[in-house]
C-alpha cells in the first residue's frame, strides 16, 4: 500500500472519530447511564461492530448489500427497533434509581450493553455505505489483495475509533460517577440518556 495514502486514511480516521456522531452519543448515553466501565464497553462493541463490517467488506458483502435495497432498508429498521428497545429500558430504570444503581456494573449488564453495541453498529447502514463509498478511494492500485487492504484500512480504523471512543466513554462515566450518589440528578441523567436514544431511532428512521 502507497504510505502517503495510508496516512491520509488515518489522518480521515481521526477527523470521522472526532465528530460526534450516532455512536458516540451511544457511548456517552451509555456512559452516562451506568457508568465509565459500560461506556468503555459500549466503545468496544461498536468496534467489535466495525471489525465485523471491515471483514464483510473484505468479502464483498458491503456492495451485495448495497445492490439490495430492501435489505438495507431491513437493516435500517432493525437498528430503529433496538434504539427504542433501549431507550424504553432506560426511561425505566430512571423511575427507580436507588434500586438499579448497584447492579449497574453487572456482568450481565455489561454484557448486555456489549451485545446492544454489536447490534447497533451492524445495524447502521450509514457503515456499510462507508466501507462501500469511502474505503475504495483509499485503495491501493497494484498493491496488495483488495481483501487484504480493507483488512489494514478496517484495523487503522478500529484503533482509532476505540481509542476516542474509549476516552468519550470514560468521560461520561466519570461526570455520572459524581453525580451517583445525588438519585434526582442520577435520574435527570438517565432520562437523558433515553432521549439519546429515541432521538438516534428517529433519525434512523428519517433520513434515507
Amino acid at each position: 500500500m502507497d504510505p502517503s495514502t495510508v496516512i491520509a486514511f488515518a489522518v480521515a480516521c481521526v477527523v470521522i472519530s472526532v465528530v460526534p456522531g450516532p455512536d458516540m452519543m451511544f457511548i456517552v448515553a451509555n456512559g452516562i447511564a451506568r457508568g465509565r466501565l459500560a461506556g468503555v464497553v459500549s466503545a468496544i462493541g461498536m468496534s467489535t461492530g466495525i471489525a465485523v463490517h471491515t471483514v464483510a467488506a473484505a468479502l464483498g458483502l458491503g456492495a451485495l448489500l448495497q445492490a439490495a435495497p430492501v435489505a438495507l432498508e431491513a437493516v435500517r429498521i432493525v437498528g430503529a427497533v433496538f434504539l427504542v428497545y433501549l431507550a424504553v429500558t432506560t426511561l425505566r430504570s430512571a423511575k427507580d434509581v436507588a434500586a438499579t444503581a448497584p447492579q449497574r456494573f453487572g456482568n450481565r449488564s455489561l454484557r448486555r450493553t456489549y451485545v446492544m453495541a454489536v447490534l447497533t453498529n451492524l445495524a447502521n447502514p450509514k457503515v456499510i455505505l462507508f466501507y462501500v463509498a469511502f474505503l475504495p478511494q483509499f485503495l491501493t492500485v497494484g498493491g496488495w489483495a483488495t481483501p487484504v487492504q480493507f483488512l489494514v484500512m478496517g484495523a487503522i480504523l478500529i484503533v482509532t475509533g476505540l481509542t476516542v471512543d474509549a476516552s468519550v466513554g470514560l468521560a461520561a462515566g466519570a461526570l455520572s460517577a459524581l453525580l451517583l450518589r445525588r438519585p434526582a440528578i442520577q435520574r435527570w441523567l438517565n432520562r437523558v440518556s433515553a432521549a439519546i436514544f429515541g432521538g438516534l431511532a428517529v433519525r434512523l428512521v428519517a433520513e434515507r
